[in-house]
């Protein structure tokens, strides 16, 4: 990989990043304020719609901040010069931001039936309201579908994408995927929560297959 293909900022943190002792440490240092940064206002953005404030909103920031630059570090080689490294690396820290409050979600029934996430369902799904036996039933019926029916893959992706609206380079950054194998997990899901719905009645066996998958997530 060749240094002076990058712009002269990108080159000089993959520089730092892939030094060593000092010069790594104060490159990492650096990497982990602006991350930071970045997922306090990202973190404060989706606090509205999770009920998560003060001390629990700031905890998961630094979380992300923390795991988004240990990634990063790992996979600095992987970087290619398409944008700025900056650019590159902020992914990395906003998908760590929504995949901690997806997970801290699910960990909160209160939020889950509550949360505008999840009250905007329905329409995120392409169900038709004439086929919904009623949108807090189907909320309802829909998590636990999730809970049960999906695979741990699967879940992590139909959250991010779904829920989340995670945009999808930011999940194949960090899953180390591509946009078809993507597509196609969220396709199988899509697909085992519909039969699930129409098994138990929630909507019609006529009703449209849902949306094409991962078009929420390509904002």
């Amino acid at each position: 990989m060749a240094a002076t293909t990058f712009d002269d900022a990108s080159a000089a943190w993959v520089t730092g990043l892939t030094g060593e002792g000092a010069e790594r440490e104060v490159a990492i240092e650096h990497l982990h304020a602006r991350l930071l940064r970045i997922a306090r206002v990202e973190a404060a953005r989706r606090a509205g719609l999770n009920g998560i404030v003060g001390v629990e909103l700031d905890d998961i920031a630094h979380q992300a901040a923390a795991d988004a630059c240990l990634s990063i570090a790992r996979k600095v080689g992987e970087f290619r010069g398409d944008s700025k490294f900056t650019t590159w690396a902020y992914k990395f820290v906003i998908y760590e931001v929504s995949s901690k409050f997806s997970r801290h979600a699910w960990r909160r029934d209160d939020v889950q039936l509550t949360g505008d996430s999840w009250e905007r369902l329905p329409n995120r799904l392409g169900t038709d309201p004439e086929d919904i036996a009623g949108s807090r039933e189907l909320v309802t019926a829909v998590r636990r579908a999730v809970e049960e029916e999906l695979t741990p893959h699967q879940r992590r992706i139909f959250i991010a994408i779904v829920l989340d609206a995670t945009p999808l380079d930011v999940l194949t950054v960090e899953l180390g995927s591509n946009r078809n194998a993507i597509y196609k997990a969220l396709f199988d899901a899509r697909r085992k929560l519909r039969a699930n719905l129409v098994t138990h009645g929630y909507i019609t066996s006529t009703v449209k297959a849902w949306n094409e998958p991962g078009k929420q997530g390509e904002s």
